[in-house]
């Protein structure tokens, strides 16, 4: 191990760096959690849970939308206090190993949210949150290894291929699920023209509900390489002596962080343009099959290009990163943002930027429709900037955090991407719920983006 206890103990990061081994097992992490996101929260439950479960698509929304703010306030209560904790003791592992069970637990109940089944939804709900809080948790603490991992000079690097990797995983695990798993009940067969594996029934959505199991076990396996060649810090102190210590930091750091202009100014920026990410990727599936009535395969398949794209800029943006800065990165990904939200809320089923266009030909090939294949357009890019945006917003987290306290700052910088990760969720659920109109509900996330750029301008890198 690379790491001495003398370094650890005095909060160093240490000048001898672990090998290749240690950097990619780190890396795997994303692989592990990305179709948590990739297949639940995004191209392939949600939309289900709204189209099949739910008794609408605009309650569905609604519904969905309640659950994530529900997660995100308690991740955002505890994510500070649980990083400055994790400082205190010193060590990463347990607690990653102890959210991601959460993560595995939660995502498997997913599969009795059976369609046309009301009485389930509390319940299905509540396991949603229980994973989001678990997955959302294990990425603090994995997130505070990185300055252990490589030299500053190549933070921005390892953290583009971190999402890069992550991309990749979830472009696989979409293609599993619709190459061989979910088909449709219409023809009874996969995206590749197969019978569903396992004999999946196509009529009772066991393709869709699959997907909760499948991201329990891929992220068991596939976490497993962090846990057997990624040094951990050293236990610094008993887990009792570790809350005290915790609990004093976090007083410490809250009470000085309104001296830290700069660094405060960022963590609030942070704040205001991840509630409009995670919201536009929590409604983005949910959106595109209320709009064009898109079923799995179809969300599946635009989840596969959004994901290629986001593979491409993140990998890009991890070099771009290093060479300009993250602060550039993060503000030229909100400007892509923010030109392709405002574009696709000027696309329907029949119209593109208020020009009319044939609507899709039932029945017809994939993506037929001139409308849809701008959605496609859009999309891409919402994916390519999704990837830097949050790749680079953590390097910048890193180049301003006081290094002795870095998972207590990532506590902080979870906190501010999701203290108000509720209002997000809640205010798009109840304008869409109000209005009935999807549209009008997504038409909210503009502001965030245009706030949280604002905010950055005025941050000193």
């Amino acid at each position: 191990m690379a790491v001495t206890a003398s370094e650890a103990q005095g909060g160093e990061i240490p000048h001898v760096y672990p090998g290749r081994a240690a950097v990619v097992s780190w890396i795997f992490f994303d692989w592990a959690a990305q179709p948590y996101f990739t297949l639940i929260t995004t191209f392939v439950f949600a939309p289900y849970f709204a189209s099949f479960v739910a008794p609408d698509p605009a309650s569905g929304q609604a519904l969905w939308g309640f659950a994530t703010a529900a997660a995100g306030l308690m991740i955002a209560l505890l994510s500070p206090v649980l990083g400055a904790i994790a400082d205190a003791s010193g060590r990463r592992k347990p607690w990653i190993a102890g959210f991601g069970s959460l993560l595995v637990v939660g995502a498997c109940l997913m599969w009795f949210g059976k369609p046309g089944d009301a009485s389930v939804i509390p319940q299905l709900l509540l396991a949603y949150a229980i994973a989001s809080v678990g997955v959302e948790f294990a990425t603090v603490f994995n997130n505070a290894m990185m300055p252990t991992l490589v030299p500053p000079d190549r933070i921005g690097r390892l953290s583009g291929t971190g999402w890069a990797t992550g991309y990749i995983g979830g472009i696989l695990s979409l293609v599993l699920v619709l190459g061989f798993l979910a088909a449709s009940p219409d023809t009874g067969r996969t995206l590749f023209g197969l019978v569903p594996l396992f004999g999946l029934d196509p009529v009772t959505h066991q393709g869709d509900r699959i997907t909760g199991p499948l991201t329990g076990i891929w992220f068991i396996i596939f976490v497993t390489p962090m846990f057997l060649f990624t040094p951990d810090y050293p236990a610094q102190r008993p887990i009792r002596a570790a809350v005290r210590e915790g609990l004093n930091g976090i007083k410490r750091t809250l009470a000085e962080l309104p001296k830290q202009r700069n660094i405060a100014t960022f963590l609030l920026a942070n704040m205001i343009y991840t509630d409009g990410l995670v919201s536009l990727f929590a409604f983005g599936g949910i959106y595109a099959a209320g709009t064009f009535g898109w079923r799995t395969i179809q969300i599946g398949t635009f989840g596969i290009l959004l994901a290629i794209a986001g593979t491409f800029g993140a990998w890009l943006g991890g070099k771009l990163d290093d060479m300009l800065g993250p602060k550039r990165v993060v503000a030229g990904s909100l400007l892509i943002l923010l030109f392709a939200l405002a574009a696709i809320l000027l696309v329907d089923k029949d119209s593109i930027l208020f020009v009319e266009v044939a609507p899709p030909t039932p029945g017809g090939a994939l993506f037929s429709g001139a409308a849809e294949r701008a959605y496609l357009v859009l999309g891409c890019l919402i994916g390519a900037a999704g990837g830097p945006l949050q790749a680079a917003s953590r390097t910048l987290l890193i180049r301003l955090a006081p290094r002795d306290r870095i998972a207590q700052y990532f506590g902080l910088f979870a906190l501010t991407g999701k203290v108000t990760s509720f209002i997000g969720p809640l205010l798009i659920g109840a304008i869409t719920a109000v209005s009935a109109s999807q549209k009008a509900g997504m038409a909210l996330l503009v502001v965030f983006f245009a706030a949280g750029l604002a905010l950055l301008m005025r941050v000193r890198e």
